[in-house]
């Protein structure tokens, strides 16, 4: 039995989409990030960084006792480890499908985080900032096309690299993308969209759903106002 601390984020999604995709156990523990459950000190001892997805493996494949992993590429990784599955045994397959995990994790995730903070959550607009990240993340979207059309996922055949992308590509059209722009990158988003396993993904993730259409002054506060002098909610 995995424990899935999580909220329906496109972080949160990925671990969702592989639990689902490879029939692990599992039972989600939601961390309602607008309401501060990330800085609860129970979630501080699985994810220091007080960011979701965390999760308690209550089965280790070493059958040692419970271990557990924060950082989203962090779980695919130990999830694709633990189970065999959607991460080649093969060193250069393995290392394709390790380098676009890397890149979405370092670049694509990031970046659209910045422009959707910018676009949508900044108490003022900032053009250059707003243009800046909405760039840089058209940019991306071009990388990944170029890379689609070369095979049908990212790194080869369906991997843990697709399922760490596409929760961030979901989003596109708050973050001033138009996939007709990307034609390889469309075909591969609606193909992983169509996956089974993708949909109950995302259904599970719908109970703990926003409600309202906006964040409002505390929790923008609680997510966005935190520094290493002021490090949990207030």
């Amino acid at each position: 039995m995995i424990d899935l601390y999580y909220w329906p984020t496109p972080n949160g999604h990925k671990i969702t989409i592989f639990l689902e995709e490879t029939g692990l156990a599992y039972r989600i523990k939601p961390v309602d990030i607008g309401k501060g459950d990330q800085f609860k000190p129970e979630f501080l001892a699985i994810s220091p960084n007080n960011r979701m997805p965390a999760i308690i493996d209550r089965a280790p494949s070493d059958g040692g006792t419970e271990a557990t992993v924060f950082e989203s590429g962090a779980i695919l990784l130990y999830l694709a480890e633990k189970t065999g599955r959607l991460l080649p045994g093969e060193l250069r397959a393995r290392m394709r499908v390790m380098q676009w995990l890397f890149w979405q994790v370092g670049g694509l995730g990031p970046m659209a985080g910045q422009n959707h903070h910018f676009a949508k959550y900044a108490p003022a607009r900032i053009p250059y900032a707003i243009d800046r990240y909405r760039n840089e993340t058209n940019r991306l979207y071009g990388v990944l096309d170029r890379e689609l059309a070369k095979s049908p996922y990212v790194a080869g055949d369906y991997s843990i690299a697709d399922i760490a992308c596409y929760p961030w590509i979901v989003p596109h059209e708050d973050q001033g993308q138009d996939l007709d722009d990307f034609p390889h990158l469309k075909r591969w988003f609606e193909a992983i969209k169509a996956r089974p396993a993708v949909t109950r993904a995302y259904a599970a993730g719908a109970p703990y759903g926003r409600r309202g259409p906006d964040f409002n002054a505390l929790e923008r506060e609680i997510l966005f106002g935190q520094t290493a002098t002021r490090p949990e909610a207030k």
